[in-house]
Order: structure tokens, then sequence, then C-alpha cells
């Protein structure tokens, strides 16, 4: 009887570690108990350099259209201009040496240089090289959609395109049917891309601290992991319910085969 009570008190407390406590699932949590206005401070987002494989939209507009036709990339009536398809194809891709090739204007280094910079530099060259100020040029960069990966213990993992400027990691992640119940929301892996290489992060998405982090924008090409927490590898279950009736038939199946041994 000693034996089969220590079972049942063991089998209560590995209960109670095997379920996911509701902290571990609830994002943005006030852990400090601090006034919530005050301690949230704006996250002060950089603009973004171009990196190779960056996919870039560029249009080129003035007043008269007929002029600025050639430097800008032919579609099918503007049929593909919104999809992803279409972006990459009529889109300007860094090479490996940091250059896109613009119709007429040829190669354009742009690694490195912002958004704002690139247009520019465009700009400048087309006033220098073929048009005056009169032509009232107009020219546009944007990056070709919000391209990032997520992986691991997601709803909908795989690479996700967001035709917005900016995203949050709870956007990608939200756009990626949330994580699911058995991932470990305090320990997010976010793989990024520098110039110099590759560079591995962790945020905690269920601190209120995680809107100061400089991870809670995705930057393209970001690669984001959902690492598990313990309890799915014991295969426990994941609420009280499953796991109550995992070790509920580990207890039956036991007592049954000492039941039968003893007889």
């Amino acid at each position: 009887m000693n034996k089969i009570y220590r079972f049942c008190v063991f089998a209560v407390l590995f209960l109670c570690a095997s379920c996911i406590p509701n902290k571990d699932l609830l994002y943005l949590q006030n852990k400090n108990n601090s006034n919530q206005e005050s301690d949230i401070t704006p996250v002060v987002l950089k603009p973004y350099r171009a990196q190779v494989n960056d996919v870039l939209s560029i249009r080129i507009k003035a007043l008269d259209q007929k002029l600025v036709e050639m430097f800008n990339p032919s579609t099918l009536a503007g049929a593909q201009t919104n999809s992803s398809d279409g972006l990459y194809f009529d889109g300007f891709s860094v090479n490996d040496h940091g250059e896109i090739r613009v119709p007429v204007l040829g190669e354009v280094n742009v690694l490195g240089l912002t958004l704002d910079e690139i247009r520019l530099k465009i700009e400048k060259q087309l006033l220098e090289e073929y048009f005056n100020k009169s032509a009232d040029i107009f020219v546009s960069v944007k990056l070709a959609g919000m391209r990032y990966t997520v992986n691991g213990e997601i709803t909908s993992p795989g690479s996700k395109i967001l035709f917005q400027d900016k995203v949050t990691i709870l956007e990608a992640i939200a756009n990626s049917g949330d994580i699911t119940i058995t991932g470990n929301r305090k320990d997010v892996m976010v793989l990024r891309q520098y110039p110099h290489g590759t560079e591995i992060h962790t945020i905690d998405l269920t601190s209120r601290e995680a809107l100061n982090s400089p991870y809670y924008y995705v930057q393209p090409n970001d690669y984001i992991y959902v690492k598990p927490l313990k309890q799915k590898s014991w295969g426990t279950g994941t609420t009280g319910v499953q796991s109550f009736t995992t070790i509920l038939g580990a207890v039956t199946l036991i007592l049954t085969t000492f039941l039968l041994f003893k007889k």
C-alpha cells in the first residue's frame, strides 16, 4: 500500500509539472507589475539598408510618362505588379556585388544604402545624364515585400511575404497561424542577415520588454525559429486533462499487471 501511495503522490507531482502553465502562453505580460504606459519605450527603428539578394521595386515617373517608359520594367498591363511572382520577375535583385541592373542606367551599386539614399542616387543620375529639372522626375523605391521564414512550433511554417514597410514579429507569427501550445514563447530565436554574416538573437514574447527589443521588428530574410517546450518531449499531454488521462492509463496498467502477478 505504501508503494501505491508513493506512486500516486509521484503521479500527482508529475501531473502538475507536465501541464503547460497559462503564464507560458500569454504574450506581452507585465512581469514587473509596474506602470505599463511608462515602461514601454518606443523602439527606434533604424532605416533598413539594402543587402545581397534583396528585391527592390523601383518606379520612375515624369510629367511626360513616355519619356521614362524605357526605365521601368515591363509588365503585362500591370497584372503581375501586386503579386509576389510579379515582383520577383519585375523587381530589381541585388546581386553578389551589391548592384542592381536598371534599364539604360546600367549597374547601380546599392549595397548598404537606405531606400531613401537609393532613390536620391537614381534621381541624381537621371538628372545628370538624361533629363533636366523641368521633366519633374519622381522616383519611388520600396522593398518588394517583407520576406521572412517561420519554422518550429508554428501552426503554418514556411516562407511568407507581407506587403508592408514595417512588420513586427507578432504580426509575422500571427500571419503564420500563431505559435502552437507546445511552442516556447520565452525563447524565440531570430536568425538575421548582416553584411558581415548571420547572427542569432533571442526574444521573450511573453514579456512586455519585447516591445523594447531591436528584434521586435522583422527585417527582410529573417529566419524565426520557435523551440518546443520540454512538455512536448515528455509526451504526457499539454493540458491537465490530457496529462491526467495519460497517467491514469499508466497507473491502471501497472495495477492490473501487479494484481495478475500477485494471483
